[in-house]
């Protein structure tokens, strides 16, 4: 209804609708009286994916008849039952699903309804109780009624799969850090500090995961690196929480249009244990990215005592992070 009203005044008009389906309908049907709209098209809100072409045939059906509406005829065996046992069966020819949007002339579907029962399953059954013609124009499968929540999966995928339909946007990327020990007595892992006998080396607080993290976010984004942003050589990172530089990171891809949709860090070291701190390493991890914990994963293993993490050198981490834009 509001179709009509738009292509005659220039607006949308909204109206108060009522109890039910069809007391809703009388009052955009009155308010339509007398504004110069011949057709109407009435549709279910809970049927989404009608297709212009749709639309078309249904229009195109109003030439001939007063009213016209979509269907499909039904090919499925028809069962009656009791409690739940199959008790009869009912022959399928000359039955059709219904949908809409259901078109008719204007005047005759507001007489139809002034005139017939107050309420009814459809606009169709109105018009026939008036005596109007209603043609059968072809449906669409696609055309379907969101009714059960499996229906809300079936239309994402109609969705996605219409030609010109926009796409989901997914980018993975990746990031490998390392540091060396130095003189300490504590090492700052993903945000938390992890008490050791040696620290890592580093220009700002030399948090290999969180670094290795950021640049994971930096490459998804094809935007470069922690380097490129906050380049070494200036002398204000210095000593700095990586926070700032994953903070940013995250900044970013939501300026871009993208929402983090998970991340995942491996650290690579013999000590210190990282069991003890990955859950907290996560709460951190998750406050700084704006996600939920459920969504950040940290974790740890050896080099079984080869490499230089094996010697206890330093610490390498490995990071993924996926964003999700669309």
């Amino acid at each position: 209804m509001a179709r009509g009203i738009a292509e005659f005044a220039g607006e949308v008009v909204l109206v108060a609708g009522g109890a039910t389906r069809s007391a809703s309908v009388r009052a955009a049907l009155d308010l339509l009286e007398g504004s110069g709209v011949t057709r109407v098209l009435i549709q279910d809100g809970a049927r989404p994916l009608t297709s212009p072409a749709l639309i078309a045939r249904v229009l195109a059906a109003l030439d001939h008849a007063p009213g016209a509406a979509p269907a499909l005829p039904v090919t499925d065996a028809l069962w009656t039952g009791t409690a739940g046992l199959v008790s009869g069966t009912r022959d399928r020819d000359g039955l059709f699903r219904a949908q809409t949007p259901q078109g008719f002339d204007l005047a005759a579907i507001i007489a139809a309804y002034r005139s017939g029962p107050p309420e009814a399953l459809d606009d169709v059954a109105i018009a026939r109780a008036a005596g109007l013609d209603v043609a059968i124009v072809e449906g669409e499968e696609e055309n379907l009624k969101i009714t059960y929540p499996g229906d809300f999966v079936r239309a994402e995928a109609i969705l996605r799969n219409r030609k010109g339909a926009p796409h989901m946007d997914v980018r993975l990327g990746n990031g490998f850090d390392v540091h060396a020990f130095c003189e300490g007595d504590h090492v700052m892992l993903c945000g938390v500090k992890v008490p050791h006998g040696r620290g890592l080396l580093g220009h700002s607080d030399a948090d290999v995961g969180m670094h290795a993290l950021t640049d994971a976010i930096y490459g998804a984004l094809a935007a470069g690196d922690i380097g490129r942003h906050f380049p070494p050589s200036e002398p204000e990172w210095k000593g700095a929480a990586s926070e700032i530089f994953l903070a940013h990171a995250a900044a970013l891809a939501r300026d871009r249009g993208y929402a983090i949709g998970n991340v995942d860090v491996t650290l690579i070291c013999e000590r210190p244990k990282v069991g003890p701190h990955a859950a907290a390493m996560s709460a951190e991890l998750a406050r700084i990215l704006g996600i939920a914990e459920d969504r950040v994963s940290v974790k740890a293993t050896t080099s079984e005592r080869l490499g230089f993490t094996g010697r206890e050198e330093g610490i390498a981490a490995i990071a993924t992070a996926t964003l999700v834009a669309g």
